[in-house]
């Protein structure tokens, strides 16, 4: 019954039927799914089910229509559904091998298999190498990447505390997570430090040196430079390999936040916008992203190993102790103890038609982006942000930043269409993040003539 709602569910938004979302009161949503008296009464099976399913899907926002194009969450391979419901069923919390062997066994192979791409040896490889750990998603991963930063810039912080003089340098266009990493280590969130750039918002590495030697003349200690794969308003690269070189010469550790762009690895045609992040010492690659991984599955590796096993220090008899260890425990690279089976997801994305499949729709929606805003860069009165490096095109329509939010807002509300907006490079732009195989370029032109309506009122 419920592989077969979720199948209709899904063939259905791919025939483009019916609306990408509709956002009902959450009052109303949870009278409309019975939730209160499900929970007092339980029965959830039978025709109870049917009905709670068909009311839960009726209202899920649906990321396998053509016309979702907001954010940047894949849409995912059908067949990796499956390893949700089988790390689900199974309920292996793998971070210590001996409570999932074979979880472990796949995310150690997955983790191998992605810094092989990145041009790193894998762990075991009997010598020195790089590490990995797959976390729930970007924001852990980021901050998992700098605890380990931190450790090798000043390692007595984790029972000493951190000195004052600790700060970040990232680009203005960095996530979210990096300024909130920022404040979770203890540095504070006024201590990353935006790096100069250029036109578009990427580090500019002709002044990067300057500010890493104004920095150390005042006092302060960088532990990390955090360059963009894939910036998240625009979609566009750092020059990782100028930076690399920079942070080697100052001694700097060098965290590249891949989360969207990293899978550009895969493709023979964009692994040049990714050239130098093999000298980087982290790497975040979310899987959850183009990977067409379910939620939520990133990927924190480092260079060297030894970084990441510093990153944190436990003690905890139950867990660790002298044993038997015929396979990895993760739990001592990870924030979380209890971590569910994330390698299987990508695992099963992988292995239904391998990495090639995936490379090729990396490389369609990169060509859909870039048709995509010749398309609208050629229309009166549409102005385009950037040239797409990636699936990302901002455009807006002449006039206020106001207009391109209550454009949003109005094609929010109609639910025909699902985009989302960003500021970048001083304005207000609608962005559309183009996960979905299934969008074409006529999509883009119906999207077009809807915007054009909405902005004459």
């Amino acid at each position: 019954m419920t592989v077969a709602a979720l199948q209709a569910y899904g063939e259905r938004a791919a025939r483009r039927e019916g609306a990408v979302l509709r956002q009902p009161s959450i009052d109303a949503l949870v009278d409309e799914l019975d939730i209160e008296r499900l929970i007092a009464e339980g029965g959830l099976e039978g025709t109870r089910l049917q009905l709670f399913l068909d009311h839960y899907l009726s209202g899920a926002t649906r990321l396998h229509h053509p016309r979702y194009m907001a954010h940047q969450v894949g849409v995912p391979v059908p067949h990796a559904a499956l390893a949700a419901l089988i790390d689900g069923f199974t309920n292996n919390p793998m971070a210590i091998y001996e409570m999932g062997p074979p979880a472990a066994a796949i995310e150690h192979a997955v983790l191998n298999w992605m810094m092989t791409k990145v041009g790193w040896r894998g762990s075991a490889c009997g010598k020195r190498c790089g590490a990995g750990v797959l976390t729930h998603g970007g924001s852990l991963a980021n901050l998992t990447a700098l605890l380990a930063a931190r450790a090798r810039c000043a390692p007595w912080s984790w029972t000493e505390g951190i000195p004052s003089n600790l700060v970040l340098v990232c680009s203005p266009g960095s996530h979210y997570s990096i300024a909130r990493a920022a404040a979770i280590l203890g540095l504070g969130a006024q201590n990353a430090h935006y790096a100069a750039t250029d036109a578009l918002g990427r580090i500019d590495p002709e002044l990067l040196p300057g500010q890493l030697r104004r920095l150390c003349q005042e006092g302060k200690l960088p532990i990390a430079v955090v360059a963009n794969a894939g910036s998240t308003a625009l979609g566009l690269f750092d020059p990782i390999r100028d930076i690399g070189a920079i942070c080697r010469e100052h001694g700097v550790w060098l965290h590249v936040d891949g989360a969207h762009g990293a899978s550009t690895l895969l493709s023979s045609r964009l692994r040049h916008l990714v050239n130098g992040i093999e000298d980087a010492d982290s790497i975040v690659w979310d899987a959850h992203k183009m990977l067409r991984s379910p939620l939520l599955c990133a990927a924190v590796l480092v260079r060297d190993e030894t970084a990441l096993n510093d990153a944190f220090q436990q003690d905890a008899s139950y867990l660790f102790h002298d044993k038997d260890e015929p396979g990895i425990d993760f739990a001592h690279r990870t924030i979380e103890c209890t971590k569910a089976a994330l390698g299987l997801k990508v695992f099963f994305a992988l292995a239904h038609g391998g990495e090639q499949a995936l490379a090729a729709v990396i490389d369609r929606q990169t060509d859909l982006a870039q048709a995509a805003a010749d398309l609208l860069r050629a229309t009166p009165g549409i102005e385009v942000a950037v040239q797409p490096q990636t699936n990302i095109v901002c455009f807006r329509l002449h006039g206020t930043d106001a207009l391109q939010l209550a454009i949003r807002k109005r094609l929010t509300h109609d639910g025909v269409f699902y985009i989302s907006t960003a500021e970048a490079l001083g304005k207000r732009w609608l962005r559309l993040v183009l996960m979905n195989p299934n969008t074409t370029i006529d999509d883009i032109a119906e999207l077009r003539t809807e915007v054009l309506a909405l902005g004459r009122g």
